[in-house]
């Protein structure tokens, strides 16, 4: 039987990360709501909240973790090829709504499991998560970038959340071929100037692995985190904004 701390309304403290469970790997708590406050709190000690609609909010921080530091990011032949040919415009926080619903509608592919098993994960960006996330943007905490085609339709895109030189990711999507892949690497060449230090993915999968994405303990996450939110962040990285790779 799994015993989780419940988080109270009236605190934004956490459990100390390092008492996550092993399995399922990484959950931490539960309960407790997803305002600002509680959320910041959360991403500056390596929590974050994943849970679906029937479910009560889940924490988690698990081990290990998957992060991209900004010099290894790998980019095929291939896409270097389309990049030069590609005509899409990029931007940063001009339609974080539009980006975090189309994350939502769009759901997951499945994924095989070790044993061999099939796991189709769904939609799990609940509206409340999209609520908070979208009070967090308007704390300036929550960032989306946006890929635009030459008919003006937002055609790709992510979102997170930056805390110091670090980047914390939570969704992107593409409804045209390569373009939320152009949105993670225009994430990272924007970050590589204004000082950033790397990009949280939380989970490593295959898509992720292939840009360079690595597997790092729990430990050494946290230690990095803590020297990248000491870092400032110049105020005009997160402006709204278009950006040229």
């Amino acid at each position: 039987m799994i015993t989780l701390p419940e988080l109270a309304h009236y605190s934004t403290d956490f459990p100390d990360p390092l008492q996550a469970l092993v399995e399922p790997n990484g959950l931490l708590a539960f309960g407790g709501d997803l305002s600002v406050k509680r959320l910041t709190s959360a991403y500056a000690k390596g929590i974050f909240p994943w849970f679906s609609a029937d479910e009560p909010i889940l924490w988690w921080s698990p081990d290990p973790r998957g992060v991209l530091p900004l010099d290894e990011l790998y980019i095929s032949k291939t896409t270097k090829k389309w990049l030069k040919h590609s005509t899409h415009t990029i931007t940063i926080n001009h339609a974080f709504v539009d980006v975090i619903q189309a994350c939502a509608t769009i759901p997951r592919g499945p994924i095989l499991n070790e044993d061999g098993t099939i796991q189709h994960n769904g939609i799990w960006i609940t509206q409340a998560m999209i609520e908070a996330y979208i009070e967090l943007h308007r704390a300036r905490h929550a960032h989306s970038i946006e890929i635009w085609n030459e008919s003006g339709q937002l055609v790709g895109g992510l979102y997170g959340v930056s805390i110091g030189g670090v980047f914390c990711g939570e969704s992107m999507f593409h409804t045209e071929p390569n373009t939320s892949k152009l949105a993670f690497i225009s994430l990272v060449k924007h970050m590589k100037q204004h000082n950033g230090l790397f990009i949280d993915c939380q989970l490593q999968n295959p898509y992720l692995a292939s840009m360079g994405v690595i597997e790092v303990s729990r430990d050494l996450y946290l230690e990095k985190l803590q020297l990248a939110i000491a870092l400032p962040s110049a105020q005009s990285m997160w402006s709204t904004q278009e950006v040229k790779l």
